[in-house]
């Protein structure tokens, strides 16, 4: 599964990239289906965030390395590099910026509810595990 996630540069700035995540764990349910699944994490703290409409946030870092998925509204991101994404409801990407400049965030058309599920510091994003 691909995911966006955005991160500091060695300069202070930030920029986007995409990462896979291996969905490769086989289950099967009660039913005989086969399930695939990442490796699972334990969160330090899940929280829920409502954003209000017309949000404009100037530069700031991500305060933890954390998935971000967009329960409803959207939600825009720009990095110093001046790329710009937007996620809408039921998309997720990764904010790790938390050194650097870091990035801005808006909300697009309206507000916009989040879920903050922050990685642990023992987490290893090229292994997608804790170490």
């Amino acid at each position: 599964m691909k995911i966006t996630r955005f991160v500091a540069t060695p300069d202070g700035g930030s920029q986007f990239e995409e990462i896979d995540i291996p969905i490769t764990n086989e289950r099967q349910d009660a039913e005989g289906n086969t399930l695939l699944l990442s490796n699972t994490y334990t969160s330090p703290g899940v929280c829920f965030v409502d954003l209000p409409e017309g949000l404009n946030q100037d530069w700031h870092q991500a305060p933890t390395r954390q998935i971000v998925l967009v329960l409803s509204g959207r939600l825009e991101v720009t990095t110093t590099d001046n790329q710009v994404r937007q996620w809408s409801t039921g998309e997720a990407f990764i904010a790790s910026d938390v050194t650097g400049q870091g990035h801005k965030t808006r909300t697009i058309d309206g507000p916009a509810r989040l879920m903050f599920a922050p990685l642990p510091d023992s987490f290893v994003m090229e292994n997608w595990s804790e170490s």
